[in-house]
C-alpha cells in the first residue's frame, strides 16, 4: 500500500503524463476501479494464470507467482495431468518503488486441435489442477472480441458475457487493466481475467493505457506489458511483442502496435508489408486486423490524433491491396461498424471497419457521436459490450454485438461478411 501511495503522490507531484490524450473531448468524470485482491497468501501459489497461442499447435502458459518456484507445466487429456511436462523462463521487473512476482511462463505442445487439457502449474504434485481447450484446426471457430477492458463491475459484466459465448479464441485491440502507472492494479487485473484467460487463449495488443512512460523518470515503455503479456511475436518474424500475427484455423490475425513507429520507414511497416505478402488466401482465406487507435470514427471523441490519422495513412494502402477482410479498434469507448471502406469513402474491394472499445473501463463511454452521421457508418451506440465473430467457412462470417442492457446481454447488431478469397473484388 505505501507503494501504491508514493506512486500516486509521485504522479501527482509531476502532473505529467497524458495517458489518454482525447484532443477537445471532454469525457465523463471516471467510475471506480474494481481492485482484486490475491486471495491466497501463500507465496507459492499461482496467480494470474492465462494462455496465448503459439503456432498452430503450442501455447503459452504465463502465471505469476510471489517467491521463486519452478516454471514447470505438468499437462495431459486426462485429468491426471501427468503425461508431458515442460520448463521454461521466469521474470521480473521494477516501476519506480513496485517489484512485480516471478512471471512464469512455459510453451507446451505438439497439442492436439479442439481438445481439452489439464494441467498444474510448478512442481508441488496438490498444486491445482486446471484445465484449457485448444483451438480448432479449422471451420468453424468462434472468436469473441472485446477492446478497452479496464478493471470495473462494467468489466465483471462484460466477462461473464464472454464466459457464456463458448467463444475458442479471445482478441483484444489494446488497453487492457487500465493500471496506468499503478503497477498493483495490472496484478488486480490478471486476477480478475485468470478465471477465462486461463481456459482459452487470450490475443492482445497494446493500447494508450500500456504506454506507462514517465519522462526522465521511467523512460522505456510497455514495461508491465511486455513482461506480464508476451504475445508470439517471434514466429511470425516480427521485432516487437507490440505487432505480430499468427494463423488459426483458416484465419491470419495481424496484430498492429498503435504505439510503436509506423511511418513506410520504420521496422513495423516493413514487417507488414512482408507479412501481407506471405498470405497464402488458399491456406488462410480471411484476414483480420487489430489496431487499438481507429482509422475510422464518427465519435466526437479521440478524432484527430497522430496514431489513428497519420497510421492510417502510411499503411491503409497496405490493407486495401492486400484486401483485408475485417479490422478491429479500440480507443473509442463506445461502438461503431462502418461499411467497407477505404480513403473514407465506400469500396467494395475495402475492410469493414468496426471499432469495439467498449470493454467497460473506468473512464466510461464516449456517448456523444458527430452529426450528421456519415454515410459510411452503418451503425453506432454508446454502450458497454463485446462482439462474437463465427467464422462458419472459407468463405462466410456471422459479426454480432452484443451490448450490456442492465446486465444482459443483448445483440444490437449483426451482419454476415463474406470473405474475399471467395468472392474476389476487381478495382
Amino acid at each position: 500500500m505505501a507503494v501504491r501511495i508514493c506512486v500516486l503522490l509521485l504522479l501527482l507531484i509531476i502532473g505529467i503524463v497524458e495517458l489518454d490524450a482525447v484532443y477537445g473531448y471532454i469525457r465523463p468524470p471516471p467510475r471506480e476501479t474494481l481492485y482484486v485482491p490475491n486471495a491466497d497468501e501463500d507465496p507459492n501459489t499461482p496467480q494470474q494464470v492465462h494462455i496465448s497461442q503459439v503456432g498452430q499447435n503450442m501455447m503459452r502458459i504465463s502465471w505469476i507467482t510471489g517467491s521463486p518456484t519452478p516454471a514447470k507445466v505438468s499437462y495431459g487429456p486426462s485429468p491426471s495431468a501427468n503425461a508431458e511436462s515442460a520448463t521454461g523462463n521466469t521474470s521480473s521487473y521494477h516501476f519506480l518503488l513496485y517489484e512485480s512476482g516471478q512471471i512464469h511462463e512455459v510453451v507446451i505442445g505438439p497439442l492436439n486441435p479442439n481438445t481439452v487439457y489439464y494441467y498444474r502449474l510448478g512442481d508441488q504434485p496438490s498444486s491445482q489442477t486446471r484445465q484449457f481447450k485448444t483451438t480448432p484446426s479449422q471451420f468453424p471457430i468462434k472468436f469473441a472480441v472485446v477492446g478497452d477492458l479496464g478493471q470495473t463491475d462494467w468489466t465483471r459484466s462484460t466477462l461473464e458475457h464472454v464466459g457464456k459465448s463458448n467463444y475458442d479464441m479471445l482478441i483484444l485491440p489494446g488497453d487492457l487493466s487500465y493500471a496506468d502507472l499503478d503497477q498493483v492494479l495490472w496484478d488486480s487485473f490478471g486476477r480478475l481475467v485468470e478465471p477465462l484467460a486461463s481456459q482459452r487463449p487470450w490475443m492482445v495488443t497494446q493500447g494508450n493505457h500500456e504506454v506507462e512512460k514517465i519522462p526522465l523518470i521511467h523512460r522505456t515503455p510497455f514495461t508491465a506489458y511486455n513482461a506480464r503479456w508476451r504475445m508470439p511475436f517471434e514466429e511470425s518474424g516480427s521485432d516487437s511483442n507490440l505487432y505480430y500475427s499468427f494463423d488459426v484455423a483458416g484465419i491470419h490475425v495481424i496484430m498492429l502496435g498503435s504505439y510503436a513507429d509506423f511511418d513506410a520507414s520504420s521496422p513495423q511497416y516493413r514487417w507488414l508489408q512482408g507479412d501481407l505478402g506471405k498470405v497464402n488466401r488458399g491456406k488462410t482465406p480471411w484476414l483480420v486486423l487489430l489496431i487499438h487507435a481507429p482509422w475510422y470514427n464518427s465519435n466526437t471523441a479521440h478524432q484527430g490524433e497522430p496514431e489513428s490519422v497519420h497510421m492510417k495513412a502510411a499503411m491503409e494502402g497496405l490493407l486495401y491491396h492486400a484486401r483485408v477482410d475485417l479490422v478491429f479498434a479500440g480507443h473509442v469507448h463506445a461502438y461503431e461498424r462502418f461499411t467497407r471502406v477505404y480513403e473514407d469513402r465506400a469500396n467494395n474491394c475495402a475492410p469493414v471497419y468496426i471499432n469495439i472499445g467498449d470493454g467497460g473501463n473506468r473512464e466510461g463511454l464516449a456517448s456523444k457521436y458527430i452529426d450528421p452521421k456519415p454515410e459510411i457508418s452503418i451503425f453506432r451506440e454508446a454502450s458497454f459490450g463485446h462482439g462474437v465473430l463465427e467464422v462458419v467457412n472459407a468463405s462466410h462470417a456471422l459479426w454480432t454485438w452484443h451490448k450490456n442492457d442492465n446486465d444482459e446481454a443483448v445483440v444490437s447488431d449483426s451482419i454476415w461478411i463474406t470473405s474475399f478469397s471467395s468472392n474476389p473484388c476487381k478495382q
